[in-house]
């Protein structure tokens, strides 16, 4: 089983829309949208969500009001500000925990002296299983302020892979993160090939470079798609120089072409739109894919 990971240095490349794109010319992958801070890969697949699974990670405090006798032991404790002292019209003061602020630490329930601090799981979100027009998909979504994606990105993954396996399919294409955190390094370890989107600009050039040495870190061979080359292409060229420097093939150049917005208007890939410049880019580039990883 072959696995791409497409990933760029920042958010809003095109990596989504180039993931579409390679989803409908892969026919029969299994997709992953690994972009849980903020997926939109169902945008365009319009999946049929099958089966629902509640995210769970690190842990939030909360006072039982009942049991507290208002000491403040917690709000001298909480380094994070996340113990807040209310009151109510009628009612005497109480305390009450910020769950946004709360970092999950443990130090309020520790030194509570009523032990009157529950400190339950956090619930951070919901990943999905969904059939799409282009084969079974795995999604997710972060709760608001929700942290720990690095952690979410590896069960949607270790999902598609199942899937896969399952359902004896010999492709997973991921669309994974922007930036080198975590969420990234989740995205990438142990893929077959990661394609690394990136811009004409000098932002592009810095960004890629960042990437492609967090690839070569984890030892995980990487290519270089240029998109909207056409609107630098002496920076282009810099960032083909600078990919054949880091042993990165260059697998395609995408013109600027409006069409693609079109196709994101009618929640369709690039190459199911029109037969446009945009659209026989991305097929050349992935003509030169599938040689990289037979």
């Amino acid at each position: 089983m072959k696995e791409i990971v497409v990933i760029s240095g920042k958010g809003g490349t095109g990596k989504t829309s180039i993931v579409a794109s390679y989803a409908v010319l892969a026919k029969d992958a299994v997709l992953a949208d690994c972009d849980v801070d903020a997926s939109d890969l169902h945008l365009i697949l319009s999946p049929m969500v099958s089966e629902t699974h509640v995210f769970q990670s690190g842990r939030v405090a909360h006072i039982r009001r009942q049991d507290c006798t208002r000491c403040g032991v917690c709000m001298d404790n909480c380094r994070y500000d996340a113990v807040l002292k209310t009151k109510e019209q009628g009612q005497d003061d109480h305390y009450t925990i910020d769950a946004i602020s709360c970092e999950g630490c443990g130090v309020c329930v520790r030194f509570c002296p009523e032990n009157a601090i529950d400190f339950p799981e956090r619930t951070c979100g919901q990943w999905y299983v969904s059939a799409t027009r282009c084969g079974p998909m795995v999604h997710a979504r972060l709760d608001i302020g929700a942290e720990n994606s690095g952690k979410l990105v590896t069960i949607v993954r270790s999902k598609a892979q199942q899937l896969a396996r399952e359902q004896g399919k010999d492709l997973v294409i991921v669309d994974g993160s922007p930036g080198i955190g975590c969420p990234v390094i989740a995205s990438i370890t142990g893929a077959s090939l990661v394609v690394v989107v990136t811009e004409p600009t000098l932002s592009g050039i810095h960004d890629m470079k960042r990437v492609l040495e967090l690839g070569r870190h984890f030892n995980v061979r990487s290519a270089v798609c240029v998109n909207k080359w056409d609107l630098n292409p002496d920076m282009t060229e810099d960032i083909e120089h600078e990919a054949a420097r880091c042993n990165a093939p260059v697998i395609g150049r995408i013109h600027y072409d409006r069409s693609v917005t079109q196709a994101q208007v009618h929640g369709q890939a690039v190459v199911e739109h029109d037969d446009t410049l945009a659209a026989h880019d991305i097929r050349k580039g992935w003509e030169e894919l599938c040689h990289m990883i037979a």
